[in-house]
């Protein structure tokens, strides 16, 4: 009889015996769930290694928002944990500066583990789960050609690519008739990342412009807390840079005595 050990889990292995042709797992509640880093440091992408939304995608950024899935619910339920993002086929788990993710993966992957091994479905009902993904990209009859097409390629160009850093895509107008900008909202790991702008100006922006005249610009919407969380960070910068110019001109003022 052979002895093989699959990790499957920190800190905990399922030990599979061998015997002839024969596989016998002594643990049935187990999978193999992997992590992934994003361009945010305080979201990881947990990929469970089964489907998670058969269609679209869903952002949970409180509790509330979260009583349609019962995952969501116990995932923010995790002290520490701030926002939870389904993608198809992984889950984005964004949490506060405060608290790490030594302390917090072991309980999220725990959860996740319990949830998609018990086969309970991840909203309360089919209807809440149509409501949870995303409308935005859906062509409608009254949609200039212009939108339609902005559409489409946010849909099947760059909402892939966003996704494959743990974050989704949210178009939210154009304004075809005078500045000709496209609205659009960052959602899951790439919601606050430091190298969103990055991402909208070298990425989205260029890709949409050059494949369609009329775009001439791309803006990012925030919400009430993102606009107070970057004004603050606006005023620490500032505070820093009168801060090293006061430094540097008093030793300018010690040189040159």
């Amino acid at each position: 009889m052979d002895i093989k050990y699959v990790h499957t889990h920190p800190m905990k292995y399922i030990y599979i015996y061998l015997i002839s042709s024969l596989t016998i797992y002594l643990s049935e509640r187990s999978m193999f769930i992997q992590t992934e880093t994003t361009p945010n440091d305080d979201s990881l992408k947990f990929i469970p290694g089964v489907e998670v939304m058969e269609t679209g995608t869903a952002e949970f950024l409180d509790t509330r928002s979260a009583l349609p899935s019962p995952l969501a619910i116990r995932l923010m339920g995790i002290q520490g944990v701030t926002t939870v993002f389904y993608g198809p086929d992984f889950v984005t788990v964004s949490k506060d500066s405060e608290n790490t993710w030594a302390v917090l993966k072991p309980e999220i992957y725990s959860t996740l583990m319990e949830h998609f091994t018990s086969g309970q479905p991840l909203f309360r009902s089919e209807e809440e789960r149509l409501n949870a993904g995303p409308q935005d990209t859906r062509i409608l009859d009254t949609d200039s050609e212009t939108v339609a097409m902005i559409k489409e390629l946010l849909d099947t160009r760059i909402r892939p690519a966003i996704m494959e850093d743990g974050g989704d895509i949210e178009y939210r107008g154009f304004d075809d008739e005078g500045t000709g900008i496209v609205k659009v909202k960052l959602k899951g790991s790439c919601r606050g990342c430091s190298s969103s702008t990055v991402t909208l100006k070298n990425g989205i922006e260029r890709m949409l412009m050059h494949y369609i005249p009329e775009v001439k610009g791309i803006e990012q919407i925030l919400d009430v807390e993102e606009t107070v969380a970057a004004e603050e960070f606006a005023k620490f910068e500032k505070k820093l840079a009168e801060k090293e110019q006061k430094k540097s001109t008093g030793m300018e003022q010690y040189l040159s005595v």
